[in-house]
């Protein structure tokens, strides 16, 4: 598997896949079994997660993903935690990423609607101004007409030059967003093509995108 530069990829795959797993891996939550992580053509395999996001990496994990007793500024001061320089330019640039959050940006996070906490928590991920982005299911629990407000900020995020690798359980939604994508079953990778290949792909679609 890999993530080329400035694309989106989505990862797809019933439940109990190993699509969260993998994540974790990645970001150097989990130990791999076998194989190694590499990015920028060094192997992090071995890096743990305060090491990683210090190479440009940085992840937002399905739960837990917010300070919920801070505000939406405090929420991305901690992104920041790393940084020594003076960083309003960058709070500004993520307001301008997300809107919406702006007019709370005094507001306990915990007080948002399930949307508007997941964007304190992208926007929290891009304090550190990486490369590439992990986003697990980004998407869950969120009513249809947010999971198209949160994939529109995805795109937009890709816009400013960020890589990301998803993992989604909107998967028709996710791959019409992506470059290429990478179906998983059972901890092992079945398919991979461009985003539209497996959106074409009949047996994908049957399978794995609903028909």
């Amino acid at each position: 598997m890999e993530v080329r530069e400035e694309e989106v990829v989505s990862i797809i795959g019933p439940n109990g896949s190993g699509k969260s797993t993998l994540m974790k891996t990645i970001f150097g939550l989990l130990k791999p079994m076998e194989g190694k992580v590499c990015w920028n053509e060094e192997d992090i395999s071995g890096l743990k997660p305060n090491q990683i996001v210090r190479k440009q990496m940085s992840y937002v994990p399905q739960t837990s993903n917010i300070f919920q007793s801070l505000t939406v500024t405090e929420n991305l001061n901690m992104g920041a935690f790393i940084r020594e320089d003076d960083y309003s330019d960058r709070i500004r640039e993520i307001f301008e990423i997300f809107p919406q959050l702006e007019e709370y940006r005094n507001q306990y996070a915990g007080k948002l609607s399930g949307g508007e906490q997941q964007m304190v928590a992208m926007g929290r991920a891009l304090m550190l101004e990486p490369t590439i982005l992990l986003l697990d299911e980004p998407s869950a629990g969120l009513a249809p007409n947010l999971v198209d407000m949160i994939l529109e900020r995805v795109e937009e995020i890709n816009r400013t030059g960020v890589a990301l690798l998803i993992v989604e359980q909107n998967a028709k939604d996710a791959l019409e967003i992506s470059d290429r994508g990478y179906v998983l079953a059972m901890g092992r990778k079945e398919y991979e093509d461009t985003a539209q290949g497996l959106l074409d792909n009949e047996e994908v679609g049957e399978l794995y995108l609903g028909g």
